[in-house]
């Protein structure tokens, strides 16, 4: 697993992901040589690097630079294969799209679906996004999407989780003010852990309008049978975001009965 950290904060850098092989099939491969100048930053990183380069700012004058205008900026932590950022790029061309990614293929395979349609506002980064965000002016961004992070199921891995406090903190801080974090999941558990993050989060309020029923005590992987003997508690959660599109991956987690987990939370509408 990656160990690397954010030097300009001082910290140690959320690393929920693992460090694999990765090899592209010849369609992905392809797109990559395609689409990779067109779409894909430089963020100053060192060769096989998933942090930012030393003295790498990202700010308004960056994005000028990128998108060639001002315009909302919407920010996917955790792209996938790039079903969701594509859709709504396509849907909101006035609107510029930032998917941030650590693994190649599905870089690519956003990459081929973006240049298929010509997209102009969408551009990708492989990064640890925390990382980035750690970079970036503040008020910068409209709205942030992480739809179904890895749940790192294993009790003694739920620190590996992405939702953090400390991202929380970086994220508003980046946010424009009255601006949103969009967060799915269909992994129960993961529910809670962010209702236990961002509801204590005096600088967010929870937008929610459906009162749910949620365990207050964690289960991890083999013990998630015994959620329903425990505790329950109501918590706020938001109905279905119109503009998430339904993929392969949240049809399967709907086949096999898991419920979709909905939450948003707006950071402060002042400073």
């Amino acid at each position: 697993m990656s160990t690397e950290t954010q030097s300009n904060a001082g910290r140690r850098s959320i690393v929920s992901y693992v460090r694999r092989s990765e090899k592209l099939n010849d369609r992905l491969a392809r797109a990559w040589s395609e689409y990779s100048s067109r779409y894909l930053l430089d963020l100053g990183q060192a060769e096989g690097s998933l942090a930012v380069g030393e003295g790498f700012r990202f700010d308004s004058a960056t994005v000028e630079s990128i998108w060639g205008r001002k315009a909302p900026l919407i920010v996917e932590i955790g792209s996938g294969q790039g079903e969701n950022v594509v859709a709504s790029a396509r849907e909101h061309p006035d609107w510029n799209y930032l998917a941030l990614e650590v693994y190649q293929p599905g870089l690519a395979h956003t990459m081929l679906m973006a240049g298929k349609s010509d997209l102009d506002n969408l551009r990708l980064a492989q990064v640890n996004a925390p990382d980035l965000l750690a970079r970036m002016e503040s008020g910068l961004i409209t709205e942030v999407w992480t739809f179904f992070p890895d749940p790192w199921p294993k009790m003694k891995h739920h620190k590996r989780r992405l939702v953090q406090p400390a991202l929380a903190d970086d994220l508003a801080d980046c946010l424009e003010p009255g601006g949103v974090w969009r967060i799915a999941t269909d992994i129960e558990d993961y529910a809670l852990h962010v209702h236990e993050v961002m509801d204590a989060n005096p600088r967010f309020r929870n937008l929610g309008n459906l009162q749910i029923s949620l365990p207050t005590q964690h289960v991890g992987k083999g013990t998630a049978d015994q959620a329903e003997t425990l505790p329950h508690a109501a918590f706020m959660e938001s109905d279905r975001f119109d503009g998430r599109i339904v993929t392969n991956f949240e049809r399967k987690g709907i086949e096999a009965g898991r419920v979709i987990h909905d939450l948003t939370y707006q950071v402060s509408p002042v400073r």
